[in-house]
């Protein structure tokens, strides 16, 4: 009998009941829910009469559609106002813990979750936003899911789910100079193509992974939704143990000591076996940037727009003439050089305080140039202080960054920070879907170190060329 992997081992724990149609109940640990779909499941507890079952498992965050100007409040934005107000009154009324707008612990609820600890390794963890599989860094099972899936995990702690293809993915070798997190995980995508982990849930190993500190296994777990999977997960190391030790909700004094030891067991067995298995050599990565309308249209920065007339299969050549329309681009254009209007370093991909740190040794002593917008939303409060303690709000301010607040910012757009329309934006968000950060906006993903040197050079840049 073939050994388990890491995904098999925490399923398994977690089964509730077998149901019909090879679906089962899984319990879920701890569940996140933010002020943009919780209304509606909570609309349906009052409708249904039920209450939340664990308040104490549940963690509100407000950050989609908060203001991130310097001083903002709750209601800086106008379009906020509802959607804060709203889960105010529903989280008060379950007795549900919420981390409100000047809470000191605020931020983008993928980020606060590792700094908090309320992703732990070996749980199942829920939040009503595709990126939650950014979690699974931390070595736990962690999905998005829908608003009837919030109402029932609310009402239930439990939800139903059909067991997924297992896919694991090596990163091995070094990276080069100005490669970064984003990169690695750009460059799979533009590998094995955007629906490639459709119905898998994915983990990440090899040397290249071991090598990440937290903040990049982050953002690699984060973008696989980008290749059509619900979850990635990196199996805890020391690595993961030294980041949660101490953290506030993580386990203490005896019960620290007894999860150490279990999740030490959380490692695939060595004669596992994967549906898929895909491998990369980090060392050939150069740094990514992306072309089209997809993060799978991404080429290395020393590379041309692909020529859609050299592709056989009909829709994917439609589907590249289409994005290079709406990019205003052509077959064989190169990236390197093409002027931008905005800069934007954030996201729950890219605004930790590594993120932070990278893009700030390319900015120092340089300057935007004037007809560039560039902007940095950290991604907490911690993350902003941890920042500003560095000095590094300074290093951007006086290059002629915004210095932001936390929160989600331009990477969804719907609060006060957007792209106007055709203008053309470098960000280290996750996706670049048309109208993505604004109606007609043009989105280019790239590492935080690439957007800075973009931004300074007024053009996308190639981050190796400014010895950085």
């Amino acid at each position: 009998m073939a050994g388990e992997t890491l995904f098999d081992k925490i399923w398994q724990r977690h089964v509730v009941r077998e149901l019909d149609d090879d679906a089962v109940l899984i319990h879920i640990d701890r569940h996140i829910i933010h002020e943009c779909t919780s209304g509606a499941a909570f609309a349906g507890l009052a409708k249904a009469g039920r209450r939340t079952r664990r308040p104490d498992l549940t963690y509100a965050v407000i950050d989609h559609i908060l203001s991130t100007r310097p001083g903002r409040s709750w209601d800086t934005f106008e379009g906020a106002k509802e959607f804060v107000s709203l889960l105010r009154r529903n989280t008060a009324e379950h007795g549900i813990g919420l981390i409100d707008v000047d809470d000191p612990r605020q931020g983008i609820e993928h980020v606060i979750a590792a700094e908090l600890g309320i992703s732990l390794p070996g749980t199942t963890l829920v939040c009503g936003d595709s990126h939650t599989a950014t979690c699974g860094a931390m070595g736990c099972l962690a999905w998005g899911i829908g608003t009837s899936e919030v109402a029932h995990v609310l009402a239930t702690q439990t939800i139903v789910q059909r067991r997924p293809k297992r896919m694991r993915v090596r990163f091995e070798g070094g990276l080069r100079a100005g490669v970064h997190a984003k990169d690695m995980i750009l460059a799979l995508i533009g590998r094995i193509g955007i629906a490639a982990g459709t119905g898998h849930a994915v983990e990440y190993a090899g040397s290249a992974v071991r090598a990440l500190g937290m903040d990049a296994r982050q953002t690699i777990c984060n973008m696989s939704i980008e290749f059509g999977a619900r979850s990635g997960m990196i199996a805890p190391d020391d690595t993961t143990l030294a980041h949660l030790d101490g953290r506030p909700f993580a386990p203490a004094g005896r019960l620290w000591d007894e999860a150490v030891a279990y999740w030490r067991t959380l490692r695939s067995d060595d004669d596992a076996v994967f549906d898929r298995e895909v491998e990369l050599d980090c060392s050939a990565i150069e740094p990514q940037v992306t072309w089209g309308t997809t993060p799978g249209d991404v080429v290395g920065i020393g590379e041309r727009v692909p020529d859609p007339s050299g592709v056989a299969d009909s829709r994917r050549r439609q589907a590249m003439e289409r994005a290079l329309g709406y990019m205003g681009l052509h077959p064989r254009d190169a990236l390197e050089g093409l002027k931008i209007d905005v800069a934007f370093i954030g996201s729950c991909t890219n605004s930790r305080l590594a993120d932070l740190e990278a893009a700030a040794r390319v900015v120092r002593g340089r300057k935007v140039p004037s007809h560039v917008r560039a902007l940095v939303a950290p991604g907490s409060a911690p993350v902003k202080r941890a920042a500003e303690a560095m000095g590094l709000d300074k290093v951007f301010t006086d290059a002629g960054f915004e210095w932001r607040e936390s929160g989600c910012s331009m990477c969804v757009a719907i609060n006060d920070d957007s792209v106007g329309p055709d203008q053309r934006c470098i960000s280290t968000s996750n996706r670049n879907f048309e109208n993505r950060q604004g109606p007609r906006s043009r989105t280019h993903l790239a590492s935080p170190a690439t957007v800075a040197a973009s931004a300074v050079r007024g053009a996308i840049a190639d981050v190796r060329k400014l010895g950085a």
